[in-house]
């Protein structure tokens, strides 16, 4: 929905009448008075709550004098800011649309800069995302947070401290969007603040933090046998141990004699020594051995292919890494098995077996109905079969070119590599080197048509081919990476529906003739080779008999149950949304239960089943709800929500109810904080919520939901599946990139901090200094055209700002401490982001600034998106208009 002018009526649905609402109307406070004194447990005095306040004025008009107040409480300064800007002139412009009431705004903006409010509002003294963050490193930075049963708010996923285990699956691995939650299903509805989980079931631990224990499968206590759910802290022991209680179906299960033991103040005596009975998360080792993965790579040679000159550096890339993963010693060689194949309009099979004198190579003409001819030595041990492999992938770039050219499709690989991995009855990771140009399938919608509300679902889903064959993938725990160096996009199919929905994923490559692009696909390579990864997943979920899970978000293929969740592969890195409603009231002594139960095969073929539990505290005080809720939280379980939803919905209409449904909550936390001390006119934000408006902000108008006119489809298509299965940390950097300003003193002696991060606005960026700009998508330098001559020289070896060209780069390799300390910033940057990101470098003034401005969230953007203040503003009129 785009802002209406400030001369237009406000439009918003009528809010429905709350029982026993009264409508009072307190005095305003003076700029001195303080917030209500909310309790937050682990905050310090000055950190309990942000208030922004509008003060209404009934048929007034705006002098510089005379204005509406939008306040903000400053906790360092023990009172109240104003916000707005002074308003030099006198404008008699009203807006309408509040009953008996009415607002007075100044018409004309203070200046045209980006950073500048159309309503006079100051963006430096708006919450801010910055301040959030530095807040909650002081208050956690080297600290212990103990997540244990219905603990409190955890720390930020960018605060840097150790999270123990004690009863409670830690952030690490789920993050919910509210730690406690309303007891009743009308006050759920009415808080319009969704109850969800992010959970990221294979999450790596940090430094100082315990793996997940793994316990063998006869010495677990059973769960529930009535639901299936797995032993936790959740259940509760009745007579003397003898029974327990399962919160997620509500019964009792007999507890066999062979693993009884007495229990103690409602424990058993044995609960130190069982991690399924004192932790959250446990893993359990299953008896029963399933195939190891393997490792496919399929090489396109078609025509057009060989005909752009990288056929021989991807053959030499494939086996250096090939040699990698052998070792140098015969005590470390691999007994991963490897196949290759090469394919154009046909698929070239090549058998590896050690016993054959030379390798043998079957060609297949016959796609539509494809049969193997052989399985024998189509994939053998890399330590029997590594020189043959590299004999093959040498004379791969020798081939002779038939006279007929050739095209190649990029399903028939994936095709070909499923019945090699379904023959073999393995799981396993399909490799394809893509050159030739996309080609559209004949079931498929052109996707050079621009997106529209009628061509939403048509452009954002696969293919049916693809979605068939992904579904194929993931029943065999066949997980598809593709490396595309084709430079075609218009009117060219998008090759990215399968591998994004198996797990695995697309990288493009403008050219692999420029070391950089050539580097960068040597690490991509090694990074994808090296990953470890979980097969044929199933994700199962269990929540309290009061509850239900009515959707689940991400990069996934939507099945007949949102509890049960299928995947071909699953990394580290990957994090799905589930939603919950209520079935009844909720046990206000109980709380709530979670459990994400994950079965998995690992590369080695051990089946393993991989146990979280959450347990949350439950409240009929919607205030509780609130206050244990987090902004990071709620922007990935929008984001993963609102991406996924683009399959079926208009993105108008997406982008409508999320500004709506972010309003009512707001106005909702409103109607419960109201004290003597806050004025009608004040919106009232918790402190854990204060980042919401310019986190939702930021995703409304993303390239995904509200495109521009130089976003390709294949970019937005990219877009949405790199960031739909996010983390919490990677998507709140998506959405709010860290700018980093480096060091332009005479010495230049201190590497940057992420302390020292500046708020994503123009205005933050001074002419005399340099800024590093990160998001797991992006890595951009920004150059100012006042930077020191000194700093120049130390950094890019010339000292002339007119010498730096606007583009990728890679920085020159000098001998000080301002180069050395910045490329290592760099290196770190790029080693947390889930693919190689380029450097780009852009000077002050350029026109390729446009690319840098879209991840300066808090302004205006380039595809017509609003800024920060804009945004804060119309979220605080229409939530008022609720209140009034």
């Amino acid at each position: 929905m785009e802002f209406p002018a400030v001369n237009q009526s406000f439009t918003h649905p009528p809010p429905q009448p709350w029982a026993d609402q009264s409508h009072r109307t307190p005095n305003i406070p003076p700029a001195s008075c303080p917030p209500p004194p909310y309790h937050y447990p682990n905050l310090n005095p000055d950190q309990r709550s942000a208030a922004v306040s509008v003060t209404p004025m009934a048929n007034t008009t705006v002098t510089a004098g005379h204005r509406p107040q939008l306040l903000y409480w400053d906790p360092s300064q023990q009172s109240y800011q104003d916000v707005f800007k002074p308003v030099p002139e006198t404008t008699n412009m009203t807006t309408q649309g509040m009953p008996q009431r009415s607002y007075s705004l100044p018409t004309s903006p203070v200046s045209n800069s980006k950073t500048e409010s159309r309503y006079g509002l100051d963006p430096q003294l708006l919450p801010s995302v910055v301040q959030v963050i530095k807040e909650d490193k002081i208050q956690w930075e080297g600290k212990v947070f103990v997540s244990e049963s219905k603990s409190s708010v955890p720390p930020l996923s960018s605060t840097q401290c150790t999270l123990e285990d004690r009863g409670n699956a830690t952030p690490r691995f789920i993050r919910c969007t509210s730690y406690s939650l309303p007891v009743e299903a009308q006050s759920a509805q009415k808080s319009h603040l969704p109850l969800g989980a992010i959970v990221c079931p294979l999450a790596r631990p940090e430094r100082g933090e315990h793996d997940v224990p793994v316990c063998e499968a006869g010495d677990c206590v059973k769960g529930c046998v009535h639901c299936r759910a797995f032993m936790s802290p959740a259940m509760s022991w009745q007579d003397c141990g003898q029974r327990f209680h399962c919160p997620f179906c509500d019964k009792l299960t007999e507890v066999p004699w062979q693993s009884y033991q007495p229990t103690n103040q409602g424990r058993r005596v044995d609960w130190g020594n069982k991690p399924e009975l004192s932790l959250g998360s446990y893993e359990i080792l299953e008896k029963q051995m399933g195939k190891a993965a393997v490792l496919l790579m399929a090489i396109d040679i078609s025509a057009s292919a060989m005909r752009t000159g990288q056929l021989d550096h991807i053959c030499q890339q494939i086996s250096s890494q090939l040699q990698a993963l052998n070792g140098p010693d015969e005590t470390d060689q691999s007994d991963l098995r490897v196949g290759l194949m090469t394919y154009d309009s046909r698929i070239h099979l090549y058998n590896l077996s050690p016993a054959l004198s030379r390798p043998h190579m079957m060609v297949i003409t016959d796609c539509e109905e494809l049969e193997l001819p052989v399985v024998e030595g189509l994939l053998v041990p890399l330590k029997d079969c590594i020189h043959i492999a590299e004999r093959v992938l040498q004379e791969i770039a020798l081939f002779n070119l038939e006279s007929e050219n050739r095209s190649s499709s990029q399903e028939l690989p994936v095709s070909a590599g499923l019945k090699i991995l379904q023959a073999a009855g393995s799981p396993g990771k399909l490799l394809i080197f893509h050159s030739s140009p996309f080609s559209e399938g004949t079931n498929q919608n052109s996707s050079s048509v621009l997106f529209s509300s009628s061509k939403v679902k048509s452009i954002f889903q696969g293919p049916d081919s693809s979605t068939s064959l992904a579904r194929e993938c993931v029943n065999q725990g066949c997980s598809v990476h593709m490396f595309a160096f084709s430079h075609q996009e218009v009117g060219g199919a998008w090759p990215g529906h399968i591998p994004f929905l198996t797990g695995g994923g697309l990288i493009c490559y403008d050219s692999l003739q420029s070391e950089m692009e050539q580097e960068r696909f040597r690490t991509d390579l090694s990074r994808c080779v090296n990953m470890q990864m979980a097969f044929k997943v199933q994700l199962r979920v269990f929540v309290s008999k009061e509850m239900r899970i009515s959707g689940c978000y991400g990069s996934i293929i939507a099945g007949p149950e949102s509890c049960c969740v299928s995947m071909a592969a699953l990394d580290w890195r990957t994090a799905l949304a589930f939603e919950f409603t209520h079935n009844k009231s909720l046990d206000e002594m109980r709380g709530v239960a979670i459990q994400f139960v994950l079965s998995y095969s690992n590369s080695s073929g051990e089946n393993r089943t991989r146990i979280h539990t959450v347990i949350l505290s439950a409240s009929h005080q919607l205030l509780d709800t609130f206050r244990s809720s987090q902004a990071e939280t709620l922007l990935t379980f929008y984001c993963k929500k609102m991406y996924s939803l683009a399959l079926e919905s208009s993105l108008q209409s997406l982008r409508e109810g999320l500004q709506t449904e972010v309003t009512e909550m707001l106005s909702c936390f409103r109607k419960h904080s109201c004290t003597t001390s806050a004025s009608p006119g004040q919106l009232l934000l918790p402190q854990f919520l204060k980042a919401v408006p310019v986190y939702i902000n930021s995703l409304r108008k993303s390239e995904v939901l509200l495109p521009g006119l130089r976003s390709s489809v294949h970019q937005r298509l990219q877009l949405r599946s790199l960031i739909v299965s996010m983390d919490t940390l990677s998507t709140t950097s998506q959405f709010y990139p860290l700018i980093l300003p480096l060091s332009v003193s005479a010495d230049n002696a201190n590497m940057p901090s992420l302390e020292e991060a500046v708020r994503c606005t123009v205005s933050s960026l001074d002419p005399g200094g340099l800024y590093l700009i990160y998001c797991p998508l992006a890595l951009v330098l920004w150059v100012g055209s006042c930077v020191p001559p000194h700093t120049l020289l130390q950094l890019f070896n010339t000292n002339s700002f007119s010498y730096l060209t606007s583009g990728k780069i890679s920085l020159p390799v000098l001998e000080n401490s301002f180069s050395i300390s910045t490329r290592a910033l760099i290196c770190s940057l790029q080693s947390s982001a889930a693919v190689t990101l380029q450097l780009k470098l852009v000077r002050e003034g350029e026109s390729c600034e446009e690319p840098l401005q879209r991840l300066l969230v808090e302004d205006k953007s380039p595809n017509g998106g609003a800024s920060y203040a804009d945004f804060l503003f119309h979220l605080h009129v229409n939530a008022l208009r609720l209140i009034v």
